[in-house]
């Protein structure tokens, strides 16, 4: 005897496929806007990094993209466009004769971490995209150029007298103003960071430069609990930095301080800014970095790779 539900099971679903048949034709014509350029290669390093940086890094970090085939189907079109407006905000290849060379190198840098982190070439778009994955030829060529830009600065006379003047200023009675330095998102300098406990050190050896970072107490106690991703509310993050002097004997120590970086967790406060308040503060004036709340855009683009570790590249030493 024939169940006389069935028909109309079967007519459910095939309404239901028709509909996502008819969704999935009108998403098509739903497409975001990628602006699409030939532009000639501006970076000016060796052929064989360009070679590596043009098949890894151009899809979304520069003018020149290269959609698949089946790039062009939505949804994965929206994905597509999403990491390249996002790779663009953080560098863009086609705009590299426009960069300082300060920041060229700063930016060699920050990628070459990033890799090394396994953070870029993003997973998701390296699954779907093999010929952007690196080699270890890939990276030993990216390696070698990155520390070919390293910063020398064995027995420095300038970078000496720097630190003397510092030294100076700082044996001169002063105190903290009673306002203290704040930047345009209103993160106010923290004096009680030089009580906090180190968690790690850094060296970036692209602006020659020595930092250590340091926690407050949730911080540590969520390295201690191992309750780090996400960082709890409250975590906050100071690193400090300092300019490398290396004398004549090879023995390296800190020059004259540089900057000092926040970082405070509170994803209800800082929910526009990926949960976190970012804020610098240059030389011994303390001077707030950033004259309007765009600067915060640099620094999430520069810890956008790491969203799957709450944004933070620090890992605790052991």
């Amino acid at each position: 005897m024939k169940n006389p539900k069935y028909p109309t099971r079967r007519r459910r679903i095939m309404t239901v496929l028709i509909s996502l048949a008819v969704i999935f034709v009108i998403i098509q014509f739903i497409r975001p806007s990628i602006d699409k350029e030939t532009v000639p290669s501006t970076f000016n390093g060796p052929p064989e990094v360009a070679a590596v940086l043009k098949r890894a890094c151009y899809d979304c970090h520069s003018n020149d993209v290269n959609l698949r085939w089946y790039d062009k189907i939505q949804p994965v079109y929206w994905l597509v466009s999403n990491h390249i407006r996002e790779g663009r905000e953080g560098l863009n290849f086609s705009a590299w004769s426009k960069m300082a060379a300060g920041d060229q190198k700063g930016k060699l840098w920050e990628s070459f971490n990033q890799i090394m982190a396994g953070a870029m070439p993003l997973k998701s778009y390296e699954a779907v995209h093999p010929e952007t994955k690196l080699s270890n030829e890939d990276i030993a060529i990216l390696k070698n150029y990155v520390t070919s830009l390293a910063v020398k600065h064995v027995a420095d006379s300038t970078l000496i007298n720097d630190l003397n003047k510092q030294s100076a200023a700082i044996g001169q009675a002063h105190a903290m103003p009673a306002s203290l330095p704040t930047a345009a998102n209103g993160v106010a300098f923290i004096p009680d960071y030089k009580n906090w406990q180190e968690i790690s050190s850094t060296e970036r050896f692209d602006n020659g430069t020595m930092r250590v970072i340091l926690g407050n107490s949730i911080a540590i106690d969520a390295v201690k609990h191992h309750q780090t991703n996400p960082w709890p509310n409250g975590t906050t993050f100071a690193k400090v930095a300092w300019d490398q002097v290396e004398d004549a004997n090879g023995i390296v120590k800190t020059g004259a301080f540089k900057q000092i970086e926040f970082m405070i967790k509170d994803d209800k406060k800082y929910a526009s800014t990926k949960g976190w308040g970012w804020a610098r503060f240059k030389t011994l004036k303390l001077s707030p970095y950033g004259k309007n709340l765009t600067f915060t855009t640099e620094c999430i683009n520069c810890h956008r790779p790491q969203a799957a570790a709450d944004f933070v590249f620090t890992t605790a030493i052991k």
